[in-house]
């Protein structure tokens, strides 16, 4: 059945609980634990856990009916709805660690039909009718466990059911970034096991939900009933001080924040996130829940567990553990004994981690009555509370999360910050939001024994600071005009202009209903100016970003004063009158000042004069004296009296075609993952120029306070194989060319380039130092670098980028690949045969894999081994797009 997705119109807020952690483990009941022990000769009976699965997916739909409408919520129901959301939430995870150990048991047992029970249990997570979406979001880290239980199996039906699970997390990611940028189109097919996508709007599943449940239903069932709201609520600025016994935040100093995370430790991601807050020199409080830590014998003596060593990990480096609860009860429903084991049991497997473990305490859900606050002053434990929520028990989407931490931080102005360690989405949101307080001038509070306090040094950015470009939305105005009714025809600015936009689009992020085009006729004055004056100036925020983007004919007119001014050509201009009917720089100049964005740059593929700009160097902290500061950029193909070289490969510009490949990885000269447009000028401006008698210009426009415009390059996922396209010789000349003239290589020193003003003269510009980065992602660069160079056929290169890859990063089966693949061409068939076998066993699913290894064995003469590949290919990928080419190799040995 095909899937329905979600266009998603607004913020998905609190979407679901599809990142429900599974390592809080309880023992399997019997009901669902049972069904690995089913008859060898029978299919295992998966009625239970599909059962299982259903009350995962209600839970996870009545979070969604709680909290969709979080924005029009007052803050009373939004404390009660996160209150009962987050019970949901956990009573959720018990149920998923059952569901958990029972898979892994079904996925262990020795039941030839085992991969029948968990197809039948992928049935419906991928083709239920009923099925939305975002209903499949709510069981992705299912899948992922089950996938991990299945790697352990090296049987070809194992194989076949890794890759299986492989291809629907795939397509669960792509429903994730695209609600993530809110791409309203429809999803590609997957191959013929893998999950088929729908579309659907957000609001009408919501709708649909909201028939089913209702939140006050919710609500009571959890024993909440909201009262009718006072005449005046009190606002969040009214409330300056915390309250008595216990600390919310509200008290600190103006711009200051406190990082707290709750429900750990967790084996994964509770180092991750002390690693991204070390970077930022960030304090936090880490408040664990006790039966993460171990468990007390009958005597009352700790016994402590592995996620213990995690904790001591944290206080080794400086960071605070605090009380969560021994078992993440509602303590406001718990008195006398069962109420003080909660508190007490936690504090002595803390204390057993370390004697000097903080006197902080929080209650789970926030939740407590008063004998729980007598009990902890007996404890000599302090209540620390929260005022911002991130919400990242139940936002999948970590943009939404960081966009809500944002807002909620600079609507408070300062307060203590909740978050949970124990889901990936917390790690993907936290730089974004450290980056941005940083960069607006937050101070980073820790708990010092007695109070939270800011440490001299924490104002101070770190050494290394995450990668991110801390933009809110991104707006594109893309123009392309062949057809002029009394110029001169050109031959490729609409296919200039459709390639930009499918850049801005599939590249980098941008909506396409935040993307507005122009072409040919359309492009008409009145037209142009609307889409500045109408469309942009009513919806972009002052951390947005514009990108504008004009192929066509530029003019420049001689004023009498001895100053040129430039023009940008509309279709409908007259060449007698185009003082009058085109577009002169001086209103596009006001045009740029007049907008609230943070970052404007216009990239001009025409050639004129008119504007003086100038450009100021770049600093080692690049990134957040960048957040801080105005931008308004222009790069243009040329000078006055020059013509634009309509002759570039693909049916392109030399320098649109020249921009592209700056893009695609060309322009990130210092490695960093990042492209600023100083670095397209310093790319792109005397790579035109070596080809070509364009002289392109670059500078900033008055009113800019020196801000660069920044293109976060996203990581290049493809497996090389004989199916890799690959550059024709015309573009593979001219970028060879090219390069001969550009900058060095990434990693080297950047030196200045002398580039064009708009006036003629000239300007020396400096890109920005490089932006440390970790190795993951040091690795990821020199990955993507390699395609380009293999792309090029430069293989020597290719192989150098590749191997790099691998010395960052020695687990990462694509860049072993893609070595393997560059030894092929190469005619070095056993050392690419090894490379294919590297990929494999640390990407058992990969069928391409397997066909680059049976063509490496059929090229080296080893026919049986050609044939074992080419057979497991076919096992893999049956109806994939090599399935033709296989089948001829097979009959050919």
């Amino acid at each position: 059945m095909p899937f329905k997705r979600i266009a998603a119109g607004a913020l998905v807020v609190a979407l679901m609980i599809g990142g429900f952690i599974l390592t809080q483990r309880t023992p399997p009941t019997p009901s669902v634990g049972s069904i690995a022990a089913a008859s060898p000769s029978h299919r295992p009976d998966t009625s239970a856990l599909r059962a299982g699965l259903g009350e995962v997916l209600a839970s996870y739909r009545k979070i969604i009916v709680l909290l969709a409408d979080e924005t029009t919520l007052s803050r009373g129901e939004r404390e009660a709805a996160n209150q009962a959301g987050q019970a949901l939430f956990h009573d959720n995870l018990a149920r998923l660690a059952k569901l958990d150990e029972a898979l892994d048991g079904l996925a262990s047992s020795t039941n030839p039909m085992r991969f029948d029970a968990m197809g039948a249990l992928l049935d419906y997570i991928e083709s239920e009718p009923g099925l939305y979406d975002a209903d499949r979001l709510a069981f992705r880290e299912l899948l992922q466990s089950l996938q991990a239980s299945v790697a352990r199996d090296t049987t070809l039906p194992a194989i076949k059911m890794h890759k299986r699970i492989s291809e629907d997390l795939d397509a669960l990611a792509e429903i994730e970034r695209n609600y993530e940028k809110e791409i309203r189109q429809i999803f590609g097919r997957f191959d013929q096991r893998a999950i088929e996508l729908k579309r659907e709007r957000w609001d009408d599943y919501v709708a649909h939900l909201k028939k089913l449940y209702s939140r006050e239903q919710i609500l009571k069932d959890y024993g909440m009933v909201l009262p009718y709201p006072a005449p005046m609520e009190t606002s969040a600025g009214d409330a300056a001080k915390d309250e008595p016994g216990e600390i919310f935040g509200r008290g600190l100093p103006r711009k200051t924040v406190v990082f707290t995370f709750d429900d750990g430790p967790h084996r994964l991601y509770t180092d991750e996130i002390a690693a991204i807050l070390k970077q930022y020199g960030a304090p936090a409080v880490f408040f664990n829940v006790g039966r993460n830590l171990g468990r007390l014998d009958l005597d009352g003596t700790p016994k402590l567990g592995p996620g213990a060593k995690v904790s001591r990990r944290l206080m080794a480096d400086g960071y605070v553990l605090g009380n969560h609860s021994f078992t993440h009860a509602q303590l406001s429903r718990e008195s006398g004994d069962a109420l003080k084991a909660e508190i007490f049991n936690t504090d002595a497997l803390l204390k057993a981690v370390n004697p000097d473990r903080s006197s902080l305490f929080r209650f789970p859900y926030g939740a407590h009555n008063g004998e729980g606050l007598h009990m902890l002053e007996a404890a000599h434990l302090k209540s620390v509370m929260w005022n911002i929520d991130s919400l990242d028990w139940a936002d999948p989407v970590p943009a939404s999360i960081a966009e809500r931490v944002l807002r909620e931080v600079d609507r408070e102005g300062r307060g203590i910050i909740l978050f949970h360690d124990i889901h990936d989405r917390a790690v993907k949101a936290l730089p974004a939001i450290l980056d941005r307080l940083t960069a607006e001038g937050y101070r980073f509070a820790g708990w010092d024994g007695s109070a939270f306090t800011v440490a001299k040094d924490s104002a101070k950015p770190a050494a290394k600071a995450a990668v991110q470009t801390g933009y809110g939305e991104s707006w594109a105005v893309v123009v392309g005009v062949d057809d002029y009714a009394k110029w001169p025809r050109l031959q490729y600015a609409v296919r200039d202009a459709q390639a930009v936009c499918q850049d801005l689009v599939e590249k980098f992020g941008f909506k396409p209903d935040h993307v507005f085009t122009l072409k040919n006729g359309e492009a008409t004055r009145s037209a142009i100016l609307a889409l500045f004056h109408d469309k942009l100036a009513h919806g972009v925020g002052k951390n947005d970003r514009i990108f504008v983007f004009f192929a066509g004919h530029g003019a420049t007119r001689h004023l009498s004063s001895g100053r040129d001014l430039g023009y940008i050509v509309p279709a409908d201009s007259d060449p007698a009158q185009f003082a009058s009917d085109a577009i002169p720089m001086t209103e596009i100049q006001n045009i740029a000042e007049s907008f609230d964005a943070k970052h404007v740059l216009f990239v001009m593929d025409a050639c004129y004069s008119g504007l003086g700009l100038t450009r100021g160097g770049g600093s080692s902290t690049f990134l957040a004296d960048n957040a801080k500061r105005i931008g308004r950029q222009m790069l243009t193909a040329g000078g006055t009296d020059q013509l634009v070289s309509d002759g570039g490969p693909n049916g392109h510009s030399v320098f649109t075609w020249t921009f592209l490949q700056a893009l695609a990885g060309k322009g990130d000269l210092n490695g960093d993952g990042l492209i600023t447009a100083t670095e397209l000028a310093a790319y792109v401006a005397p790579a035109v120029s070596a080809v070509s008698t364009q002289t392109p210009a670059f500078g900033s426009l008055p009113g800019s306070e020196g801000g660069d415009f920044v293109f976060e390059l996203p990581a290049e996922n493809e497996f090389l194989g004989t199916q890799t396209a690959q550059l024709s010789n015309e573009a593979i000349a001219l970028n060879t060319k090219q390069d001969a003239a550009r900058t060095p290589a990434p990693g080297k020193q950047i030196p200045a380039v002398i580039v064009k003003d708009l006036q003629g003269g000239e300007q020396k510009i400096m890109p920005p130092a490089a932006v440390p980065i970790s190795r993951n992602q040091l690795a990821q660069r020199a990955n993507d670098r390699g395609l380009q160079h293999y792309k090029e056929k430069q293989y020597a290169a290719a192989e150098a980028q590749f191997t790099e890859a691998l010395k960052l990063r020695p687990n990462f089966a694509l860049a072993a690949n893609n070595l393997g693949f560059v030894y092929y061409k190469q005619e070095k068939y056993p050392e690419a045969a090894r490379w294919f076998e590297n990929a494999i066993k640390l990407d058992p699913s990969r069928a391409i894999a397997y066909r680059n290894l049976g063509d490496a064995h059929a090229k080296g003469g080893e026919a049986e081994k050609a044939k074992k590949a080419y057979q497991i290919y076919l096992e893999l990928a049956p109806n994939g797009s090599g399935a033709g080419y296989v089948k001829q190799a097979l009959e050919k040995l």
